[in-house]
């Protein structure tokens, strides 16, 4: 990956008239964002707008057709990209926590670190330890998946994500599989990272959590956006339409 000029005083992620299709279908009709350094974006909006799409092109999970998307400087879209260098810098937690079923909670944390980073045993386990402390999991170092609840099991994929030291933390839909009562110590996990200044980008059906924690929220329909604010505004002042529907529909 190119040594990158990139300051805290420029955006940590920018994107600008980002495309995506897939065969005839355009799921993303040039999303432009900027997302400073210690910043929570929410990016909310109906099934099939677009929102998982985008933030998987952040991390080049999926290649762009048209645009541009800098992480900390760095083209995404650049044909050299190293992605395992890019990877490093921006973690990622799905709505399927893809925990390795014959590991302990602990083994799965420590995977990437060590294979990947080629960090000592030592260090990482002692990391692991803490990492499982941060995301209140004291005590579960030794269970494996099969054992933990949906919402113990997505806070171990968070843990695992952290391991990797990353700059940015995108979450898309990771509440959406998890019973109701374990949603919110999932949500107290992801507000815990975002007081301490790392800067997390959400796609979320979570609106009280957006409200409460968010800088910023974008509202994205058919592969657009359609507005955005800050969530004082946004959920009170709402200007389109569509926006005004789509928060009557689950405010």
């Amino acid at each position: 990956m190119a040594e990158s000029t990139w300051t805290p005083k420029e955006p940590m992620v920018s994107a600008k008239d980002v495309h995506k299709s897939f065969g005839d279908l355009e799921v993303l009709k040039g999303i432009s964002m900027d997302i400073m350094k210690g910043e929570c974006i929410c990016i909310i909006g109906p099934s099939g707008s677009g929102k998982s799409t985008f933030i998987r092109c952040i991390n080049a999970l999926n290649p762009i057709d048209s645009g541009s998307i800098l992480v900390e400087g760095q083209e995404v879209n650049d044909a050299h990209l190293d992605k395992l260098e890019l990877r490093k810098k921006v973690g990622m937690v799905f709505q399927q926590y893809n925990l390795f079923p014959h590991k302990t909670a602990l083994e799965n944390i420590m995977m990437a670190p060590l294979k990947v980073l080629k960090q000592g045993k030592e260090e990482v386990e002692a990391r692991a330890r803490d990492l499982i402390k941060k995301v209140r999991l004291d005590g579960k170092e030794n269970s494996y998946p099969g054992e933990l609840s949906g919402g113990q099991q997505q806070r171990v994929a968070i843990a695992r994500s952290l391991a990797m030291h990353p700059d940015v933390m995108l979450f898309d839909e990771v509440t959406a599989a998890l019973d109701p009562e374990t949603v919110k110590e999932v949500l107290v996990t992801i507000k815990d990272l975002a007081e301490e200044g790392m800067t997390c980008i959400l796609v979320t059906h979570e609106m009280g959590f957006a409200r409460e924690v968010a800088n910023h929220i974008y509202f994205t329909d058919r592969g657009i956006i359609v507005e955005h604010g800050p969530p004082k505004t946004f959920f009170t002042k709402a200007k389109d339409p569509r926006t005004k529907e789509f928060l009557s529909q689950i405010l």
